[in-house]
């Protein structure tokens, strides 16, 4: 069986990541995670920072394009939970207070935020604490506990409290077809 051919672009990026896991002196899966946690710390900062220039309507060291009396104002550190585990970014401020980053967004702990969505959605449709942990463990390859999972579901409860003990409607329309 032959190798599958690759495009020029392709054989010259993986010459590069060659490189870069030689270079890295990667040599286990540990190594591997560790400089998946630093990608994706420097994807985050970047995204970050070219968010900033847009709030801003500046780029660093842009002054003579600035118009506006809002600036940069240093950077703060925040811990973000991945599925490689905790990454450190520097996340950018401006001196008003005014950038509300997307990427990340204010009080954001972890960049798999859609998961507690899926996990309060599987629990509204009947699933179990046990049934949602290992449905996200097979999908997701995360390990989540019963007891995160009672917390993130906690979240939901008052708001399906109030939904079902609402006041009924005195007429409902339904229509039932049949073929």
């Amino acid at each position: 069986m032959s190798r599958k051919s690759r495009t020029p672009e392709e054989q010259a990026r993986r010459e590069k990541i060659r490189a870069l896991l030689q270079e890295s002196n990667v040599t286990s899966m540990e190594d591997i995670q560790n400089l998946f946690k630093e990608t994706i710390a420097e994807f985050m900062e970047n995204g970050l920072e070219a968010e900033l220039d847009g709030s801003l309507g500046y780029g660093k060291y842009d002054y003579k394009n600035k118009e506006t009396d809002n600036s940069r104002n240093g950077h703060s550190h925040k811990n973000l939970r991945t599925s490689f585990g905790d990454v450190e970014i520097s996340v950018p401020r401006d001196r008003k207070g005014e950038f509300e980053p997307q990427l990340v967004k204010k009080n954001q702990t972890s960049i798999s935020q859609d998961i507690e969505d899926k996990i309060v959605s599987m629990y509204a449709k009947g699933m179990s604490t046990n049934d949602i942990e290992s449905h996200i463990q097979d999908i997701y390859g995360l390990s989540v506990s019963d007891t995160t999972i009672s917390r993130i579901t906690d979240k939901v409860l008052p708001l399906a409290r109030e939904w079902q003990q609402r006041p009924l409607e005195s007429l409902y329309a339904v229509v039932f077809m049949d073929a």
